[in-house]
């Protein structure tokens, strides 16, 4: 799986684009709406978590592309770097030794300015412009990024802007109806619908180690071009950022992955206020818990996080915690997995306690962690 995953940033800004793929994907799904009921293009029966949620393809799609923006990036072909090959990879424009040219989506972020997107839209560029929904264009500057969660933030000069509302990723199921909106091929104002098909999705990306990866899958349309475009829910909200597909040719296939925006909001705020993410850590090096390693711990569980090692001066080693401690929980919510542990603990705040549940051997315990801060990242 790991060779299928592309970065959904396009280096295609120009010749011929073959749309057979996506044109059959979108038609099948319009087929299949119009032969059901309805309410699912105007309604659906409102699930007990939310009663009486209107979901309106139109009116969650006009919320939300107001919000979002494409962004041309410019890199001088000073080395080979992996933006480079990506390029190359895509056919993008930019020969002899000129410079490299490749366009993304943003989501505003904030009426003055600041945008959101991915790291690697940004990475390595000489010369970044925006172009609003409107077609008003502006040239951008790189506030701060963060490579280990492959988000940026950069800004333009004007105020006025229309942000997109934020939503709760927390709250988002699988099955729901969502939309992805972005620029793919650089058909700009690009929307398609789908549904979330899991979450807290590991697709080793980023690498692995200081990397946090907890993807929401989803099922809706996403292709080079849409890299750091809006995720957003059946009322419009922003609940993820757009960043990578599983695919064997380059295009989409069938499965993309956002950012949760509680991950993304907690990322960009540090940005905005310090220009660097300030990332709290437990210190520690884990394993997923399988029932061979259950069997062998003795302990009574089926999901969890297995401590492998501490980190000497860490959080964790601080707190008491022990190699071949099963984390099971944190601060009330359940944890089944490596990526939503990471991703909780990266939501955190330097200086904050966090409690964790933890099965050492045949006991249940709560373990009080205070957070530090991740040097040298």
């Amino acid at each position: 799986m790991k060779q299928w995953i592309a970065l959904v940033f396009s280096g295609v800004l120009g010749g011929i684009i073959t749309l057979t793929g996506s044109q059959f994907l979108n038609t099948e799904k319009s087929q299949a709406l119009k032969t059901e009921s309805n309410s699912y293009v105007r309604r659906v029966n409102a699930p007990s978590w939310s009663s009486n949620v209107p979901f309106d393809f139109v009116q969650a799609a006009q919320k939300a592309t107001p919000s979002v923006v494409n962004i041309t990036a410019k890199i001088a072909r000073t080395s080979r770097n992996s933006q480079e090959e990506f390029f190359n990879f895509f056919g993008g424009r930019g020969g002899g030794g000129g410079p490299v040219e490749g366009s993304g989506s943003g989501v505003v972020y904030s009426e003055n300015g600041y945008i959101l997107t991915n790291n690697h839209v940004v990475e390595g560029a000489s010369e970044l412009e925006v172009t609003l929904a409107d077609n008003r264009k502006y040239k951008a500057t790189v506030v701060g990024t963060d490579t280990r969660t492959d988000l940026a933030v950069i800004k333009i000069d004007a105020t006025g802007l229309i942000p997109a509302e934020v939503g709760n990723s927390d709250d988002v199921r699988i099955g729901e109806w969502v939309l992805a909106v972005g620029n793919p091929f650089d058909l700009t104002s690009t929307v398609t619908a789908g549904i979330i098909s899991a979450k807290g999705r590991n697709i080793d990306l980023l690498g692995k180690g200081a990397s946090i990866e907890a993807f929401i899958q989803t099922d809706a349309a996403v292709n080079p071009g849409n890299s750091g475009g809006a995720l957003v829910d059946a009322q419009g909200k922003l609940i993820g950022i757009n960043t990578a597909i599983a695919t064997r040719t380059g295009s989409f296939q069938g499965y993309s992955f956002a950012i949760p925006v509680n991950l993304v909001r907690r990322v960009v705020d540090d940005i905005i206020n310090y220009g660097t993410y300030k990332r709290p850590y437990l210190g520690v090096t884990i394993l997923e818990l399988d029932s061979d390693l259950a069997k062998e711990l003795s302990v009574d569980a089926s999901q969890g996080v297995v401590i492998d090692e501490l980190v000497d001066g860490g959080s964790a080693q601080y707190a008491g915690l022990q190699v071949r401690d099963v984390i099971i929980g944190i601060d009330g919510r359940e944890v089944k997995s490596v990526p939503e542990l990471q991703e909780v603990i990266g939501r955190a705040k330097v200086g904050d306690t966090v409690n964790l549940k933890v099965l050492r051997k045949s006991k249940s315990i709560m373990v009080a962690v205070k957070l530090r801060e991740q040097k040298n990242q």
